[in-house]
């Protein structure tokens, strides 16, 4: 099963108190990982290769076991970006552009404004944060 999506827009949770997009503060973390990979290169990484790029940061794989471990990391399961904590705490929406790849856009900006009423994207929310 894929984690990806296509021509879909990725709001910031319902319950989310983010008002803006704003950077991560804690370094090495899933959230700082993933802005700084989308930050860097909007649009390169689909939602599967930014999952694996940061689990790969994250521990410190050697490239000599990088396809290994690739094969190992995607045979289990993985949340997809609905419940990044970029689109839960950080106020950030997740554009899936026609090839699946990614760019971030803070809730604030006339951006994510258009991307969450376009009528020729996908709009699905963030994963809440609590359970009601």
């Amino acid at each position: 099963m894929t984690t990806n999506y296509f021509d879909t827009f990725i709001t910031v949770s319902p319950d989310s108190a983010a008002t803006h997009g704003r950077k991560p503060a804690k370094a090495g973390s899933i959230a700082s990982i993933q802005y700084s990979l989308l930050r860097n290169a909007p649009y390169t990484l689909t939602s599967e290769e930014l999952l694996f790029e940061v689990h790969v940061r994250r521990n410190n794989i050697d490239a000599s076991i990088r396809a290994q471990e690739q094969e190992a990391f995607f045979n289990r399961s993985h949340a997809c970006l609905r419940a990044s904590p970029l689109v839960k705490q950080y106020g950030w929406g997740l554009h899936h552009d026609a090839s699946g790849r990614v760019a971030l856009y803070g809730i604030e900006t006339d951006e994510y404004r258009t991307f969450a009423t376009s009528s020729n994207l996908r709009i699905v929310a963030g994963m809440r944060n609590r359970r009601s």
